[in-house]
Parts: structure tokens; sequence; C-alpha cells
């Protein structure tokens, strides 16, 4: 699978001046844990999973989230299950029939137990299987999880990657935050080789407060909200070789776009209308959205939750590395700077410290090899236009 992939490839020709790179599902965990982008949620209870996961990854979904938690109700949990280990087989007996392979699968799980059960009833679909997300993550709920995760793994011989989800009140909450976000360090820690990334809850911490952000609005808006993701990324998502990929809150709110644009598409050649399509962003509620990305990688996240197909499109696109940025990054990181220095950027527009912007620019060039790098007059609306022409 690769980022844009379902692209005509003339089409990412013009578009990529670094096209994004093909990964698999047994890629190393930092290709994987950089490649996620827009992770894409789903009940468990639907009908047409199989059916789903394959339309969407036709799309340029790449990670997947399969939820037995709070996106079901309680009573619909054994259902669920059966529906998963049912769909699995399907999506299993499809890639033996030669269909393409589907984008990174997890399932999100209510409790330990599920764990262990669900890799033994999924047999040998299990290959299909990345990892497990794991809710309300604490010191003390999360080493059952991975004990569980880890032992299911050595049954089935199968790589399994945990991604916790860090949601609870103890770690909203002032006075118990830097204790539980301690205890979280140490566990995921203990675990490393199996945490592929740290997921943000960001409507529970809302919930806790009975908050919920319009759609003008970020999660950066959020008082309260901004100061839990600070300390998180203070804390795990440090970039001297103890952090940990953190992936960016969900944004609750879409409408159709797809359908609002593709008549614009239609009309006239895309790359010359730029303005308008910028202004129908604006005008259909994906401002806040938008805005909300450009702030996630600002505040050092990566990759984003989705609710809705329309999301994922905006998330991949601007998670491309401008060619401005790909030009600092190399400039950067030359063998003949290891000793450090300054120097003016290629784009004669702002100074490279070679020592401060190094780890920023090993960053920006593992995002390059997942999403790729933009050609020299290509910018966001021009990738969200293909994507939304295809």
């Amino acid at each position: 699978m690769r980022h844009f992939g379902h692209l005509a490839p003339e089409a990412r020709r013009r578009l990529f001046h670094r096209e994004p790179a093909v990964f698999t599902a047994e890629s190393p965990a930092p290709i994987l844990a950089t490649a996620l982008g827009a992770t894409l949620y789903s009940p468990a209870t639907r009908p047409t999973l199989a059916d789903d996961v394959h339309k969407q990854a036709a799309r340029g979904v790449v990670s997947m989230v399969l939820c037995l938690e709070d996106s079901i109700a309680d009573a619909d949990v054994p259902g669920a299950e059966a529906n998963l280990v049912a769909q699995f087989a399907d999506l299993a007996a499809r890639a033996e029939a030669g269909e393409a392979e589907p984008p990174l699968l997890f399932i999100r799980v209510r409790d330990p137990e599920q764990i262990p059960d669900l890799v033994r009833r999924l047999g040998p679909a299990v290959r299909l299987l990345s990892g497990f997300v794991l809710p309300k993550f604490t010191e003390e709920r999360g080493v059952p999880y991975l004990e569980a995760l880890a032992s299911a793994e050595a049954r089935s011989g199968h790589r399994l990657f945990a991604m916790p989800v860090l949601e609870s009140p103890e770690l909203l909450h002032v006075e118990t935050r830097t204790a539980t976000l301690t205890g979280i360090a140490g566990t995921v820690d203990k675990y490393r080789d199996r945490v592929l990334a740290l997921r943000l809850g960001v409507t529970d911490f809302c919930s806790a407060y009975g908050l919920r952000r319009p759609p003008d609005m970020t999660a950066y808006d959020v008082q309260i909200v901004a100061s839990v993701i600070a300390d998180v990324v203070n804390v795990l998502g440090r970039a001297d070789g103890t952090g940990f990929t953190v992936t960016g809150p969900v944004w609750e709110y879409f409408r159709v776009q797809e359908r609002m644009f593709k008549p614009q598409l239609r009309r006239s050649p895309f790359l010359g209308r730029a303005e308008e399509l910028r202004a129908s962003l604006i005008e259909h509620d994906m401002d806040g959205l938008l805005r909300e990305i450009e702030l996630d990688r600002a505040n050092g996240l990566l990759g984003k939750t989705c609710i809705h197909p329309s999301h994922v499109l905006p998330v991949h696109a601007l998670s491309v590395v401008s060619h401005e940025e790909y030009s600092d990054a190399q400039d950067i990181l030359r063998p003949e700077r290891d000793g450090g220095g300054v120097l003016r950027s290629a784009y004669t527009n702002k100074m490279n410290e070679v020592k401060p912007h190094r780890a920023w620019a090993e960053r920006t060039l593992l995002r390059a090899e997942a999403f790729g790098v933009a050609a020299e007059d290509i910018g966001f609306v021009e990738l969200l236009g293909e994507g939304l022409a295809v």
C-alpha cells in the first residue's frame, strides 16, 4: 500500500517531486507509525464491513480501527465480535483469491480478555490484523492489556501492535496528571516494541467537563484540552529517542464534501481553480478541520483519528512534505553539516540552524518517505483537488 496510491501514476508524477513509498503491514514500526495518516474508525457491527474496508482502501485509506467499544451498545458486543470474525474470514478469502490486501486493520477492544479470545477465533485470518487499540489507558489499566497482547502474539506467531488511547479523567485532572503521565510513560517504555502510536481521546476529555467544541473551533481553542495535549507531547512525544508517535484528536463534524466539490471540478480544469476550492472548503465547514490538522503538526502530533471518510483526504494532503520543507531538511542533514552551524535556506527566506533543527529534519524526511514530497509548484489545494477528482 502507499499514500495516494489510488491516483493514476501520471497524476502522482505531476504532483510529487518524490512519490510516497510503498509499505506493507510487515514494514518497520517507525514507518508504520508515521504512515498511519487518517485512521478511519468503523463500528464492528457493520454487516458489510469487508466491503467497506476494500471501498475505503480504494479511496486512499491506509489504516482503520474496527470498534468494539464506545461506538456500539453494550448488548451488541457478542454479535459484533462474531461479525468481526466472519468479516476477517471474508477479507482473507479475498486476499487468497488475488484481491488487494486491506489497509492496516486494528480492533478497539473493551477489556484485555477480548484480545487472546479474538486472536484465537480469527485463526489464519489474524495475519490481516495489525493490532489492538486500548481504551482509557493508564498504568493500572494498561498493563493487563499489554500483557494480553504479548501473550496473544506469542501464541499466534503474528506481530501485533498496541495503540493506547489516552483519554482517562486521571490524565485530565491537574492533581493526578503528572503521576498518571509518569505511570503511562513507564508502562509504554517497558513495552516499547509493541506500542505503535499513542492516540488522544479528546472527546472524553471534553465530556468530563460537559464541553463540546463547535465546528469553528479547534481542540487547541479549548484551553483545558490544549493543556493536556501539551503535557502528553512534553512527556511522551520527545524527539530524543524516548518518545512515541502521538496522533491528533478526532474531528466530530462532517458534510459530504466530495459531492459538493465534484461539480466544480467537472466544469473547468482544477489547477486554475485553487482560490475557488479554497473558498469552498471554508464555506462547507472544512476550515476548522484544516486549521486543527495544521495545529496538530505544529504541536508535535502526526496523523489523526477520523470518523468520516471525508476527513481522510485533507489529513493526507496536509501530511505531504512541501518541496521547501524537503529542501531545508536535506540541507540540514548533509554529512558536511555534522559539526553544526547556520546556513541560509535554499529558498532564501529563513535560517536553518543545523543542531537545533536536526530532529525536525529527521522527522520531516521520515514523513516524506510515508507521504511523499510535493512538486515545487504543488500545494495542499492541488493535492486535495486531484484526490476529489478521482
